[in-house]
């Protein structure tokens, strides 16, 4: 393999502010034992009276001391997101000063929705041997919360809120493939945002769990041919942490462990852009990522998007 990007450290962050599955049985006509069997969550975060920028640098502040180098080396700052604290200016631009990343350094977000930290991935990729920059920070960061309509019990319980980052930078060591897609559909997963009549999240359940579990079990197929690797050579497969049915699903397709298929939606819901970056980051806290630890990661998300990725450390 070619020399490619290579993730060096990784933070999170999460709200304290826990939403268990019932405190939503006093909003809507749900149950914790409905929402634990058709999706697998058992609580999730909500930001309350915090900010996301302020999620978003915490979690960053981590991946940069983990990844042991200092603000002033960072060459480039993409941030993943669909729930944005303001339409201007772009949340990294608010991250580049509280961070203290020197100025001139470029900064900018992405919307692929949950595949977006994937796609900040590949952007970097593309970008920092052009900009001569040494390291990228990348971030997925969510307030899923602030658009979800509380009477549809159908969404509501499926989302939380949180950040994920990571440090990423060019080795002269085989490191990260990145893929990334998208098909126009504003039918399956949408909000109607700015100026929008409706301006909460709505879902075809139906038809997204039939185009996750399609892209997912394609990504790995891909995956395996570019790399060269069959899944049951990887040491982890990281998915979207979308509904406990697609991954279970994805896990009897390929024979996987459960301790092959990391799983926190539990814990967290559907954190959209952050998922990924989430789930790295408690699996870099755990030591799960040791030297030559292989993984492949796929996400999806409206627009509509997906995307994989294969990770060396």
């Amino acid at each position: 393999m070619t020399e490619q990007l290579r993730l060096l450290g990784m933070g999170m962050a999460v709200p304290d502010k826990v939403m268990a599955n019932e405190d939503f049985e006093k909003i809507v006509d749900t149950s914790d034992a409905w929402i634990r069997e058709r999706t697998g969550i058992r609580e999730r975060r909500f930001i309350g009276e915090g900010s996301l920028t302020e999620l978003a640098a915490e979690a960053s502040r981590k991946a940069i001391a983990r990844a042991g180098i200092a603000p002033e080396e960072i060459g480039l700052v993409i941030c993943a997101t669909a729930t944005p604290e303001r339409a201007v200016p772009a949340t990294a631009c608010m991250l580049q000063k509280k961070l203290r990343i020197p100025a001139g350094t470029p900064a900018f977000d992405i919307n692929a929705a949950c595949t977006g930290f994937i796609y900040a991935m590949a952007a970097a990729q593309a970008m920092l041997p052009a900009i001569r920059g040494k390291y990228a920070l990348l971030i997925g960061a969510e307030e899923v919360s602030k658009i979800l309509d509380m009477a549809d019990r159908g969404t509501c319980v499926l989302f939380g809120d949180g950040a994920g980052a990571a440090v990423a930078g060019v080795t002269g060591k085989p490191g990260t493939r990145v893929r990334i897609f998208a098909d126009g559909d504003e039918e399956a997963l949408s909000c109607g945002g700015y100026g929008g009549e409706d301006r909460h999240l709505r879902m075809d359940g139906r038809k997204v769990f039939r185009f996750a579990v399609s892209r997912l079990e394609g990504e790995i197929r891909a995956l395996e041919e570019e790399t060269g690797i069959p899944v049951s050579g990887i040491d982890y497969v990281i998915c979207h942490q979308a509904n406990a049915r697609i991954l279970d699903h994805v896990r009897r397709k390929f024979g996987l462990p459960e301790e092959k298929l990391y799983v926190n939606l539990d814990r967290y819901g559907n954190t959209s852009a952050a998922s990924i970056p989430i789930a790295l980051a408690e699996m870099a806290e755990r030591r799960m990522l040791a030297p030559g630890k292989r993984a492949f990661a796929v996400g999806f998300g409206a627009g509509l998007t997906w995307g994989s990725c294969y990770l060396e450390f």
